[in-house]
């Protein structure tokens, strides 16, 4: 029964959940003349998606290799509500009012369902926060001040949360299906035909040549493969496997080599053109074109990206690690030649979305279909798609895709108390007050709560999360929209590397079998221009293209010198170990360049040649003690 379950059941949800979201995504229904609410499709989603986690995560420190009773119950229930859904959405739905008592039944039980869910997969953390807003929209008559609310009786909430478009099957989880699913798929598909292979070769062949080269190929390669997955700690699980060893055999110590892997993994979030998806959720969010949204993300991942490229060189110096060998290096003209298709999915993507306004998720299916096509004609490395590896691949991402369902899910419960009860204007009200008219204070109180919020959450649901919750108070205090929503997307993916939760950085630590901790807080080091840019595109919103071309320049250029000089003075080296009152020149001079440009007056200017005296005594320092 256990092998039947584990071998056949969960696969073949697996598979269901992926041919859902492809059907949708391509319109199928719409084509072959059957008319369906996305909701129906949903429903089934989800009741897969449950299933498949009561199979595959018992109740804690139970037996994994046995299937209790109660297990098997809450997955077949929670597989036969998610059918009933399916079949019942319309009709519950069209006549809500009369079918109030039926819609109650179905949340009594797919919230509880739900809530289990999360607590198996994402820890009790999520769940306690889901509880928490649960109890507010029973009681929020009851809470004094700014954050009272309109409570709801228990029969009309569940109701509610249950069937309700702006709840449980609302846009989180429309989303989730429609457009991630595709991006995890695209991800598998590039896996299972050689993809990442090429990205660690085309990595290695742009950077292996330089010193330090095997942490700048694992830089390069997460940058590339971690905009497609969506997620940091399955780029680290699939890209560190080969990058860690590297920079271990290289002479970066084990700590080091998982650090760099993590924070660029995790980076791979933040980077055009996909941004682990989440550019499509906040173009989407924010009503704004897609070129919009990745345009703005640009500069300040370069500049993270540039960062990180500065602390491994660096380190290489400190350490005198040399360049990869040159027999182990593929020439770069080699790699094209034998890789060439896969830049042809990518084009086909960045095309469809740009020329041809095309939705993500048509954008998507049509780059999917051009690299499995491909991947039957061509091979890299002698790996090459067939058919059993096609089906593998959906297999695989309909697995992959249950934890962000899930949470999807319960993003759908919290945005449906919120609007329900009125909590988005008393939270944003409370959030503004506890900042006064102060935004700096208020960027800090929100850049904490979204590192809280994001703990142990993929990057889509992470968002999700945050958006809803930390970025309207910032927007109510005249923040632009898109700049309030980096800043919280950024924090919400620093939550990957931050300690106690860092899971990118622990991951990474296991491959390098270093300590976790130790881990976790170099990678925060090396990670550091990520807790400082958010707050200067927020002040100096040019970096987000947000200006005219010359404050565009001039703001990207003062942090770019900001980034080097805070580098060199945080890690006390260039061209020799620096002395204390040398890192703190370079350090001074780092941060009056990082002092973001708003008015572009006077005043500002003097500063910045302040900046540029201490940066020039601190380079002649350097150059005289040579």
């Amino acid at each position: 029964m256990v092998n039947f379950l584990k071998i056949k059941a969960i696969p073949s949800l697996g598979l269901i959940i992926t041919l859902i979201a492809v059907a949708l995504a391509s319109e199928l229904f719409f084509y072959i003349g059957i008319t369906i609410f996305t909701q129906q499709a949903l429903g089934l989603v989800l009741g897969c998606s449950l299933a498949i986690v009561f199979i595959s995560s018992p109740i804690k420190n139970s037996n994994k290799n046995k299937i209790t009773w109660y297990d098997l119950f809450f997955a077949l229930i929670g597989f036969f509500i998610g059918i009933y859904i399916s079949y019942r959405y319309p009709i519950v739905s069209a006549e809500f009012f009369e079918r109030r008592e039926e819609a109650f039944w179905i949340g009594l039980v797919v919230v509880p369902l739900v809530i289990e869910a999360l607590r198996r997969t994402a820890g009790l953390g999520l769940v306690i926060i889901v509880l928490f807003f649960l109890l507010y929209g029973l009681f929020a008559h009851l809470v004094p001040g700014q954050l009272n609310g309109r409570s709801q009786s228990f029969f009309k909430l569940i109701a509610y949360l249950g069937t309700d478009l702006n709840a449980i099957f609302g846009l989180p989880l429309i989303i989730i299906t429609t457009i991630v699913l595709l991006f995890i798929l695209f991800g598998q598909v590039l896996l299972n035909s050689g993809g990442s292979d090429w990205f660690t070769d085309l990595a290695m062949s742009l950077t292996g040549r330089s010193r330090g080269g095997s942490a700048k190929i694992s830089i390069v390669a997460s940058a590339m493969f971690g905009s497609i997955s969506g997620s940091a700690v399955s780029n680290v699980a699939s890209t560190g496997v080969l990058t860690i060893p590297l920079m271990k055999k290289g002479g970066y110590k084990a700590p080091s080599a998982g650090a760099f892997e993590a924070v660029a993994s995790t980076g791979g979030q933040i980077m055009p053109p996909i941004m682990g998806a989440a550019a499509f959720l906040m173009a989407e969010r924010l009503e704004l074109s897609y070129n919009e949204v990745i345009l703005a993300a640009l500069i300040p991942a370069l500049l993270f990206y540039y960062a990180i490229f500065i602390q491994a060189d660096i380190e290489a110096v400190k350490r005198k690690i040399p360049p990869i060998p040159k027999e182990e290096i593929r020439p770069f003209r080699s790699v094209i030649i034998e890789g060439w298709y896969f830049f042809i999915p990518f084009i086909i993507l960045i095309f469809s979305l740009f020329e041809l306004n095309k939705r993500p998720e048509t954008a998507a299916i049509w780059a999917i279909t051009s690299s499995i096509i491909l991947s039957f004609i061509f091979s890299y490395k002698g790996k090459k798609l067939n058919l059993y590896k096609v089906l593998e691949c959906l297999i695989n991402t309909g697995r992959a895709g249950v934890d962000i369902i899930i949470i999807g899910a319960m993003a759908g419960i919290i945005i449906g108390v919120v609007e329900v009860t009125g909590l988005s204007f008393g939270l944003t009200f409370v959030l503004v007050q506890l900042g006064g008219q102060n935004v700096l204070l208020l960027l800090i109180v929100t850049a904490i709560v979204s590192i809280v919020l994001g703990m142990g959450m993929p990057t889509t649901a992470i968002y999700l999360i945050v958006a809803t919750l930390a970025a309207p108070p910032l927007v109510e205090l005249g923040i632009e929209k898109i700049a309030a929503d980096m800043f919280v997307l950024y924090f919400g993916l620093m939550s990957m590397i931050t300690p106690p939760v860092a899971i990118a950085a622990f991951t990474a630590a296991n491959l390098a079998k270093a300590k976790p901790m130790e881990t976790a807080l170099l990678a925060c080091k090396y990670g550091w221009p990520a807790f400082i840019l958010p707050f200067i595109f927020v002040f100096s919103p040019a970096l987000l293209l947000q200006g005219t071309l010359y404050q565009i320049l001039l703001s990207s250029i003062s942090t770019l010198i900001g980034v080097w000089a805070s580098s060199v003075g945080i890690n006390g080296f260039y061209r020799k170990n620096l002395g204390l009152f040398h890192k703190i020149i370079f350090v001074i001079a780092g941060i009056v360049f990082l002092i973001p440009f708003q008015d572009y007056n006077y005043n500002e200017y003097i500063l910045k040649i302040i900046g540029i005296i201490s940066f020039c005594i601190a380079l002649i320092m350097s150059y005289l003690k040579r």
